[in-house]
């Protein structure tokens, strides 16, 4: 029988790995990779791989480690269609054809017997995916409605800490009356703020439900104009979250948060609208004064780890302000939310202990979707079952988080669809819909 131990472990032959290799895995930005430009290390899902785009653009996802004598190829010369390894002179294509063995007599050559170990690799508006699974075709790729648009923005960032617990503090919406808005009052918002209907509640119920992609919640309160405030957000197989920062009706949003190993996670968050922006990024108080501070990334190195990392972390208590914090300047005395969501979850330790845990009744979405991930690692092992989503790609459209107000005597799909109904949505073309 597996437990919530084995949701974290996502190496090669591991339950959770392998059913994450059913998919495709998002990797790095398009931009991060030049044509002929250097190598960078991707460390996925506990493996070790390097990144190139070779001198037609295409891109190769390579085992570090050259099949020869296994000097890393992150040392290669990108050059010429392929990547040599410097050791010898052996030369990959992105494939992992070895398509040149100089060091090798013409008469004892045998480059068409050697490959490197290398992983299909495909592009959308920005974003590297690759397919770390055994099947003979890869599946589609997930229709995600933020990675539909060309010009979708896409930030990135490295949190210290198994992908799980990342991943369920976007699923958790009570926190956000106090580590994001605790020091807030109603007034210091606008009356449409999506934010301002917490501050007025911040002890909301909520209704969860399964779904095609996963699991969907409703984080609800009365609002003070005798509609219900909703905040709806949704899990996505097999590692994909949409929050309910976002006016639902005009903005899409999807977080990636893809393990590194079992210990480190990265976060891709992808959006696209027609308004301002995620409000939880852009928001301000009725004075303009910003709710939240921006973040400084530290410079990269081409370490395993190196990409994406903040300035502030542990070694600083994530640039924690002691005085802001007691004069109620930000309830954490941290100013900037997505480092207030990285100090919780990367202080829980690199894997929380759950046998600690308390959970109540603002976790039910938390404890339905370590459930459906359970049952569907387990079905994939024990049946073959493949997840959800991995053969029937579009099943994703059909999430869209946001806030919105309704009629409280509605519940939430009915609520949820009217709403869905009624929202700017963006198809595969690029189109609005």
């Amino acid at each position: 029988m597996m437990d919530l131990a084995d949701l974290t472990r996502v190496g090669p032959g591991t339950p959770m790995g392998t059913m994450m290799r059913q998919y495709w895995v998002p990797a790095a930005k398009s931009s991060e990779l030049k044509a002929d430009g250097d190598p960078v290390r991707l460390m996925l899902l506990g493996e070790k791989l390097i990144a190139f785009r070779n001198s037609e653009g295409q891109v190769g996802v390579l085992d570090h480690r050259c099949p020869h004598r296994c000097a890393s190829l992150f040392l290669g010369r990108n050059e010429e269609g392929g990547i040599r390894c410097v050791y010898h002179g052996w030369k990959f294509d992105v494939t992992g054809r070895c398509v040149d063995m100089p060091s090798v007599p013409a008469h004892q050559d045998f480059k068409e017997k050697v490959h490197a170990k290398a992983y299909r690799t495909a592009e959308r508006n920005g974003l590297i995916w690759v397919y770390m699974g055994d099947a003979a075709e890869p599946p589609p790729l997930p229709v995600i409605e933020a990675n539909l648009v060309g010009d979708c923005e896409i930030w990135c960032l490295q949190r210290d800490c198994n992908w799980l617990q990342a991943l369920e503090g976007d699923i958790d919406t009570s926190h956000v009356g106090f580590l994001h808005v605790g020091s807030l009052k109603p007034d210091d918002l606008a009356d449409d703020h999506p934010m301002r209907p917490t501050v007025l509640d911040r002890s909301p119920e909520y209704a969860v439900a399964n779904t095609e992609w996963g699991t969907m919640y409703g984080g609800y309160r009365p609002n003070d104009d005798g509609l219900r405030s909703w905040r709806v957000a949704h899990f996505m197989f097999p590692f994909w979250t949409q929050t309910p920062n976002n006016r639902f009706a005009s903005r899409a949003i999807a977080r990636a948060w893809v393990p590194m190993d079992d210990e480190h996670s990265m976060l891709f968050d992808i959006t696209c609208g027609v308004d301002e922006g995620n409000p939880a990024y852009s928001s301000t108080r009725k004075t303009g004064e910003p709710l939240f501070a921006p973040f400084e990334y530290a410079p990269a190195s081409t370490d395993w780890f190196g990409r994406w990392r903040c300035v502030d972390d542990r070694r600083n208590d994530w640039g924690i302000d002691r005085e802001l914090q007691r004069n109620g300047g930000q309830y954490t005395g941290i100013p900037n939310i997505t480092m207030q969501d990285q100090a919780v979850t990367e202080s829980m330790g690199p894997i929380v202990g759950h046998s600690y845990e308390h959970l109540s009744p603002t976790d039910q979405m938390i404890a339905r979707t370590r459930r459906r991930l359970l049952l569907a690692t387990q079905a994939l092992r024990e049946q073959g079952t493949l997840p959800p989503g991995v053969q029937n790609a579009d099943v994703f459209f059909g999430a869209r988080a946001g806030s919105f107000l309704h009629d409280p005597a509605v519940p939430l799909e009915k609520a949820y669809d009217a709403q869905l109904e009624k929202a700017v949505r963006w198809s595969q073309d690029d189109t609005m819909v």
